[in-house]
């Protein structure tokens, strides 16, 4: 059974992209995913998404993203919606992705645009269809041109919102102007993707949230939403800027890297990364530190 959504919140409002925990010999440790996965819900979290890059999904294997989903659904139930990535720049690739999903249990599917290749409006338009046609699982789109090189423009968005399963947007293009046209002509549920940007795309249209920095501090992304949905601006500009260190410091470099040494240091599951990925120095950690106590991270 899928946690309660309505067609303005989807994915419920405050979910954080989960890393994927690894064994010490690097391989897939599912039952770190599941506690990992109950202490985000427990946190305040209406969904987790799996199996998205914060995942490490580029060096994960379809086999082990299945495992992953049905892991993570077992470990939260209907208590929050699990939501997987499965988009690739292929895409037979990722319908397949989706239809594994949806046999595995998950609740809805995040589609990232398709990478590398560049392709034209007309080849997002149909990537993205296709994905929705594959499942009867409600689509999120995931707008990030600075890793895929290819933005979705708002008239492509604006056709794709006419597919009635695809009901969701990611937002980490970086652009207040193209989200506020966007969000008013789609209708989509608009979820921001980019975390220090949460607050100027609530005050925009968005309804919620897909995080990194949520493996920390969800309680006070919840509390910045709670704010400015009861209209405190104040008190939501105070929790935006309280958590300035914190979105600085998990993106000074790359956020996997930084998302599991800040779980290390919390005691939390998450294990070592796949290269091309790796540790950060102990210079980084000492900054990493410094970064979170700022922000009032208790470690």
């Amino acid at each position: 059974m899928a946690p309660t959504s309505t067609p303005q919140t989807p994915f419920g409002r405050v979910l954080t992209a989960m890393v994927t925990p690894f064994t010490n010999d690097g391989e897939l440790d599912l039952d770190g995913a599941q506690r990992l996965a109950a202490h985000l819900v427990n946190a305040g979290n209406d969904g987790i998404v799996v199996n998205g890059t914060t995942g490490e999904s580029p060096t994960t294997s379809d086999a082990e993203k299945a495992r992953l989903v049905r892991a993570v659904v077992e470990a939260v139930g209907d208590r929050a919606h699990v939501v997987a990535g499965a988009g690739t720049n292929d895409t037979r690739h990722s319908v397949e992705l989706a239809r594994a999903a949806e046999k595995a249990g998950a609740n809805g599917l995040l589609a990232v645009t398709p990478y590398y290749s560049k392709p034209p409006q007309e080849g997002l338009f149909r990537h993205f269809s296709a994905i929705a046609d594959a499942t009867e699982l409600p689509v999120m789109l995931y707008d990030i041109p600075g890793r895929s090189g290819v933005p979705i423009n708002t008239e492509t968005i604006v056709r794709l919102a006419d597919h009635p399963r695809i009901v969701a947007n990611k937002d980490a293009k970086g652009d207040l102007g193209r989200a506020s046209w966007a969000i008013a002509r789609s209708g989509l549920a608009w979820y921001s993707g980019d975390d220090m940007l949460n607050l100027p795309l609530l005050s925009v249209g968005a309804i919620g949230y897909v995080s990194v920095v949520g493996h920390l501090v969800t309680p006070e992304l919840r509390a910045l939403l709670d704010a400015h949905l009861n209209g405190d601006v104040t008190k939501a500009t105070e929790i935006h800027q309280q958590l300035l260190p914190v979105f600085t410091g998990m993106f000074r470099t790359q956020g996997v890297i930084t998302t599991k040494a800040a779980l290390a240091l919390q005691g939390l599951p998450g294990g070592p990364l796949r290269l091309p990925l790796v540790e950060l120095t102990p210079e980084e950690t000492e900054q990493l530190q410094r970064d979170l106590a700022a922000g009032g991270v208790q470690l």
